[in-house]
């Protein structure tokens, strides 16, 4: 992958449903706006502008349908498409490579790594993670209840709740078993002392798992 950029920056969209999961990714390039900037942060709406790769977070999203994806990927201002997940199991990569994705990066990547494959897939490469499972994520990533001491994982599956989705959905969605997505369900209950879905539910309403509808333009001097 190339260490440097030989020319003007990356401009690189970042996309997702969640303004604090987009922002938290975002501060991940500060140390590198000469080689990677971030001229969109667009929570639940399309990219407005052309950029060289948009940065699809899987943070509570349909990753397994892969609709959003396609919708990204057949929009004509988008140039490069990239999956940016924890989930790298090979099913989810190939149909996402037959779609036309042009990276599956794990979260698990240093700043300094995931500011090189933005490189090497604007340079006409495709980048492939081939960390496989699930492990801790990115120093300076951030999600809804991280504060609170809620689990990245755990928030995810209780931002799914608050989107209303059923169990057998979240299963789906994360590729976790029944039995996995009930385990965290129980850990997610405990923390925020939620004895019904109902709880869980407007829990989530209240303390910002419910999806957002923003845009951020010009992120720190971007263009």
């Amino acid at each position: 992958m190339p260490s440097s950029a030989s020319h003007r920056p990356v401009t690189v969209a970042l996309v997702d449903d969640y303004d604090v999961v987009l922002k938290g990714l975002a501060h991940l390039f500060d140390d590198y706006r000469d080689r990677v900037v971030v001229a969109e942060i667009d929570a639940n709406m399309m990219v407005a502008e052309p950029v060289d790769v948009v940065l699809y977070d899987t943070f509570a999203q349909p990753e397994s349908d892969h609709q959003q994806i396609a919708e990204l990927i057949d929009n004509p201002r988008a140039h490069h498409v990239v999956v940016y997940t924890w989930n790298l199991q090979p099913q989810l990569i190939d149909a996402a490579r037959r779609m036309g994705v042009h990276g599956y990066l794990s979260k698990t990547l240093p700043a300094a790594e995931l500011v090189a494959a933005i490189e090497a897939v604007n340079a006409g490469e495709i980048v492939i993670s081939d960390q496989r499972g699930r492990a801790a994520s990115a120093l300076g990533l951030d999600w809804p209840g991280r504060r609170e001491g809620i689990t990245d994982r755990e928030s995810e599956i209780l931002a799914l709740i608050t989107q209303g989705r059923s169990n057998a959905d979240i299963a789906q969605l994360t590729v976790l078993s029944p039995n996995t997505v009930k385990s965290y369900i129980r850990s997610v209950y405990r923390k925020i002392g939620a004895t019904s879905r109902v709880e869980a539910v407007l829990y989530g309403v209240r303390h910002g798992f419910a999806p957002d509808t923003h845009r951020i333009e010009h992120w720190l001097g971007g263009p």
